[in-house]
């Protein structure tokens, strides 16, 4: 299966000698990701990197990310930030209650604070002991997801570009359609997550600021005790998670089918 159009740059990029950075989150978009980057980039000039959200993400995903890397011959790295999306959402509070506490769509800082930047840190240190000048972020991001990823440019320079590095963003799977992503990962003889399998469209943290009520309810059957420690902090911050602004336990419950109600 292959790559989203390759950019033109792309190639030459290759014969340069950029560093290709696989964003890995554990799910089955990055999966599919370095599946399809394997194919046409020398693993020397391969680098996965995982941000890790701690006991916040599905169980697993660090492992599965690391895995796919070592059996590819790629070398792995983990980007830790200093804060666990809680204890940041619990500072916010303390120091700003006046603003709502959580991230939402617009003002992510789980991501930006959390993945984006301790990845990029990492990433750094990493360029600079390898020799690299040039470095090209890989994402598994694709236009089927929402109508602002379909936005999203496949290909562009990055404004954290300086006169040490310069970076290039990459969407290699932009225009796969989610039974491409599960064929790919098949064909290669690889399973997704096993999150996956309990019915979960999307994987990362198990309850997210943008997940569906599906996804959440998988969560909360899995991991009460997390559950619970979310629906403690909203009570402490008076915001809810979600951008439905639905509290978590009322989005997680299950309710029971209309016709058992109508027998009692």
């Amino acid at each position: 299966m292959g790559l989203t159009q390759m950019p033109p740059e792309v190639p030459v990029l290759i014969q340069e000698g950029a560093l290709f950075v696989a964003n890995h989150s554990g799910g089955k978009d990055s999966q599919a990701q370095l599946i399809a980057l394997l194919n046409i980039i020398p693993a020397s000039q391969l680098l996965v990197v995982h941000a890790s959200l701690g006991r916040l993400e599905w169980p697993g995903a660090l492992q599965l990310a690391q895995d796919q890397a070592r059996a590819a011959g790629v070398p792995f790295i983990v980007a830790r930030a200093s804060k666990t999306l809680l204890e940041m959402v619990a500072r916010r509070h303390e120091t700003r209650p006046e603003v709502p506490s959580w991230p939402s769509a617009s003002t992510r800082q789980c991501t930006s604070d959390l993945k984006r930047g301790p990845i990029q840190r990492e990433v750094r240190r990493y360029a600079k002991a390898n020799g690299f000048k040039t470095v090209v972020n890989c994402l598994g991001l694709r236009a089927q997801e929402s109508p602002g990823r379909a936005k999203r440019q496949p290909f562009k320079k990055m404004s954290i570009s300086n006169s040490v590095t310069t970076w290039y963003e990459w969407l290699p799977i932009h225009d796969w359609w989610v039974e491409e992503v599960f064929g790919c990962i098949s064909s290669a003889g690889q399973r997704p997550h096993y999150a996956y399998s309990l019915g979960n469209e999307r994987l990362s943290c198990v309850f997210c600021i943008m997940s569906s009520r599906n996804d959440l309810r998988i969560g909360a059957a899995r991991h009460p005790e997390l559950l619970a420690e979310y629906a403690a902090l909203e009570r402490r911050t008076g915001y809810t998670m979600h951008m439905s602004r639905i509290p978590i336990r009322q989005l997680t419950e299950i309710q029971e089918p209309a016709e058992a109600l109508d027998g009692e």
